[in-house]
């Protein structure tokens, strides 16, 4: 069985419609008005919810922070790489590639910030790396239910298959030889961040098209995984912004 677990992670498993819901399970002691809208959308999508003690729900959800929901559902579905690519939501493609991030903590954070900043979807291997666990959910605040996330046999082939599709790819390291706000990101592109302490594995870095940098001013040479890649994709969302608001302002001039 599959367990998801947290308040914000069932909601939004439940507003998705990606996953199969056998039961949701809830705290006896609690009867907040959060718990009640959520009681009402399992009746209202028939899915059944049963009312359990704190330490049953503990059991079930390995004694994690549950909040008092735990739902057992199906296995998160993933996608295949057409599915994240045709998933663009706005005029430039923005794909987050994910070369073996191994804590479900890094890899929740990552997806709740991609879907926030507008990313089209993830790609993750499908070996030696997090995959999308009830922690991944919990962490991810529901955002990888909304998310297509694709698994993939070999991260360097994928950079070269997004290469191909005309989508420019941007790996983060350390070394990179200019900093990550110095690239223009308004054109088709994928962000590629590498795993804990290990970066990108040679290959990917050999494969991308730019290799960016996080200027690191204090003592400790770099920051987590999770940190680093939300510094970026929020950069890509301001210059896709400001590009957009020149654009708004030309069309209200009528200039061009």
């Amino acid at each position: 069985m599959n367990y998801i677990y947290g308040i914000n992670a069932v909601t939004e498993a439940l507003k998705a419609r990606g996953r199969a819901f056998q039961w949701v399970g809830m705290a006896k002691e609690r009867h907040d008005i959060r718990l009640q809208r959520m009681i009402e959308e399992c009746r209202r999508l028939g899915v059944p919810v049963r009312f359990l003690t704190r330490t049953e729900l503990d059991q079930m959800a390995g004694r994690a922070a549950h909040q008092g929901v735990v739902a057992v559902t199906s296995a998160k579905q993933y996608s295949d790489l057409d599915d994240v690519v045709g998933a663009k939501r706005g005029q430039y493609s923005f794909v987050i590639v994910l070369d073996g991030v191994e804590d479900p903590h890094n890899l929740g954070a990552l997806m709740r910030t991609a879907d926030a900043a507008g990313a089209d979807g993830v790609v993750i291997p499908e070996r030696r790396a997090a995959a999308v666990t009830g922690t991944v959910t919990k962490t991810s605040a529901g955002a990888s239910e909304h998310l297509p996330i694709a698994k993939v046999t070999n991260i360097a082939r994928t950079v070269e298959e997004l290469k191909d599709r005309n989508i420019w790819t941007v790996g983060l390291d350390e070394r990179g030889p200019q900093t990550y706000d110095a690239l223009d990101y308004n054109m088709d592109c994928a962000l590629v961040l590498g795993a804990e302490g290990k970066g990108l594995h040679d290959l990917v870095k050999k494969k991308c098209d730019f290799l960016v940098s996080i200027p690191m001013l204090g003592k400790v040479p770099s920051l987590n995984v999770s940190v680093a890649g939300a510094v970026v994709m929020y950069e890509i969302v301001r210059q896709r912004r400001a590009k957009g608001g020149v654009q708004n302002k030309e069309a209200l001039s009528g200039t061009k």
